[in-house]
């Protein structure tokens, strides 16, 4: 196994894991999941985090997560749910569900790694019913024009050690581009560095 083969299967998840559980994550996730509900299909699940703030409309969920060492810190928090978790060890873009399947999508902090997020959010839009719900929460392109310089300066080699995180995407305009409509968009701040800290949270629907 190479260097880079032993970091992204075995240190960046563990970094990852320790990222996420910033107070700043934690307080979007208390905010943003519970409005979940029905068939739900998380991508990017992580080491399950989101797992304990989903509310009592939600019947199963779809816990989308390609790393084995995240799907393994995920099983507890799986175990402790009063609903059906059924992983998935696939890609953003290679979500296997049936069209029309789901109820409510829930993307968090994971359109900035996917490597091809347009054909990921049209896969997910495949899979919701009509009318059915896109939860995000992401970060992204700051607006001030000096800060975005930087993001674009920054990303390449933030991506190499990152898992392929992008500091400069607009989580916006790739939701619009696959074809959903935007209901509800908050922009701005959170705490930290804000080369990372610009986020977009909302909901958009499938027509």
């Amino acid at each position: 196994m190479s260097l880079r083969d032993h970091y992204d299967r075995h240190v960046l998840p563990h970094l990852i894991d320790v990222a996420m559980r910033a107070p700043m994550a934690s307080r979007e996730r208390q905010q943003l999941i519970p409005q979940a509900s029905g068939v739900v299909l998380e991508i990017g699940a992580g080491s399950g985090l989101n797992m304990p703030f989903y509310g009592p409309e939600v019947c199963k969920l779809f816990a989308l997560e390609p790393s084995e060492k995240l799907r393994r810190k995920a099983q507890p928090k799986a175990a402790n749910t009063s609903f059906e978790v059924e992983f998935l060890a696939l890609k953003g873009e290679d979500i296997p569900l049936e069209p029309s399947s789901i109820d409510t999508v829930v993307t968090t902090w994971t359109l900035c790694t996917i490597p091809d997020p347009i054909k990921a959010l049209q896969a997910m839009y495949r899979v919701l019913k009509p009318g059915g719900r896109l939860l995000f929460v992401e970060h992204g392109r700051a607006p001030e024009d000096r800060l975005a310089r930087w993001q674009d300066r920054l990303t390449p080699a933030w991506s190499c050690c990152a898992g392929g995180c992008h500091l400069n995407r607009r989580p916006d305009q790739l939701i619009a581009a696959a074809g959903f409509a935007l209901e509800r968009l908050e922009q701005g701040y959170l705490d930290g560095p804000k080369l990372l800290t610009y986020h977009y949270k909302g909901l958009a629907r499938r027509g």
